[in-house]
């Protein structure tokens, strides 16, 4: 089992800029090593921006960054990055002339521990054409290229930023059981940032949830489904919709009300903790509980920033 009390990354108090406008962090959480983290957020939250700042690639403003046991500074010992596979959202511009042939020779110069016959094995899976030029492949093919090639070296660290985008739904299924043999042995640590619920679903042991920036929260994935939820309830009749829905609005716990028939309403609310508590709560304000259910990623997502958006609203 992975070493919990030694974390694959501690990010304390890390700000980093990016452009003129953009400013990640201050960022606080350690992810744990041999485990799978996604980071879940909306374009421009900062994902990108944070895998830069792994690498050393976004110059820290302020804070400590470590990766694998290095804290991440200038002159800092680079070593670390050979045990790293990073596969970028956007493909690199000045690779546009490799083919995947020839960009797997150029890394396999950069990591002592890459693995031939791995990387042909992966090559074979994924149906990968080595021959045409990177810039040339369809967005599809280029990234299957890309993830064979982060993984060849079988990297303690596996970052990868919206890997899936633009694979197809075979090749999708077959680099998710390959990824999960890759993490079978238990001492990898992959952090990934999706939008796929399916992919946070059966990958993802924490979820990490981040928005222009700043961390929401950071959850072990079966508890942050357990806690979120979508209840069905319904109203006695002696108020109106109107005065029903705010004060559903106004409980602890519930973020967002939507009407869903006479007297029905759906109520998205956080903790599985305090759901018996919320039942019993609304039970005294005249409300019974039809049904409780998981929510989407999506929707606690949503739920999050809306609620981060309400507390930075001025007084």
């Amino acid at each position: 089992m992975p070493d919990e009390d030694q974390p694959a990354i501690v990010l304390d108090g890390v700000s980093a800029r990016s452009g003129r406008e953009f400013t990640l962090g201050p960022l606080d959480a350690a992810i744990p090593r041999g485990w799978t983290t996604a980071i879940v957020g909306t374009n421009g939250s900062g994902k990108s921006t944070l895998f830069r700042a792994l690498l050393g690639l976004a110059p820290l403003a302020q804070g400590k960054l470590e990766v694998l046991g290095t804290q991440v500074r200038p002159g800092c010992d680079e070593r670390y990055k050979e045990k790293i596979g990073f596969v970028s959202e956007n493909g690199h511009g000045c690779e546009n002339s490799m083919t995947a042939k020839e960009k797997a020779a150029f890394a396999s110069a950069w990591y002592p521990a890459w693995d031939p016959p791995y990387y042909r094995r992966l090559v074979r899976q994924f149906d990968i054409d080595e021959k045409t030029k990177l810039g040339k492949l369809s967005k599809g093919m280029r990234r299957k290229a890309e993830l064979a090639v982060a993984m060849a070296h079988r990297p303690d660290l596996l970052l990868l930023d919206e890997p899936t985008s633009g694979l197809d739904p075979m090749i999708w299924k077959i680099w998710l059981e390959e990824l999960r043999t890759y993490l079978a042995d238990g001492d990898k640590t992959l952090l990934i940032a999706t939008h796929i619920t399916e992919e946070v679903r059966r990958l993802a042991d924490y979820v990490l949830f981040l928005h222009r920036g700043r961390i929401l929260a950071h959850y072990e994935k079966d508890r942050l489904f357990d806690e979120w939820r979508e209840l069905l309830v319904q109203g006695t009749g002696m108020m109106s919709e109107a005065d029903a829905v705010r004060l559903l609005e106004e409980t602890p716990g519930i973020c967002r009300v939507e009407r869903d028939g006479p007297g029905l309403y759906r109520a998205q609310a956080n903790g599985a903790g305090q759901a018996g508590r919320l039942a019993s709560r609304l039970d005294v304000y005249g409300f019974r509980t039809l049904e409780s259910r998981r929510m989407e990623l999506e929707d606690i997502l949503s739920c999050m920033i809306q609620k981060e958006d309400k507390n930075l609203e001025p007084a």
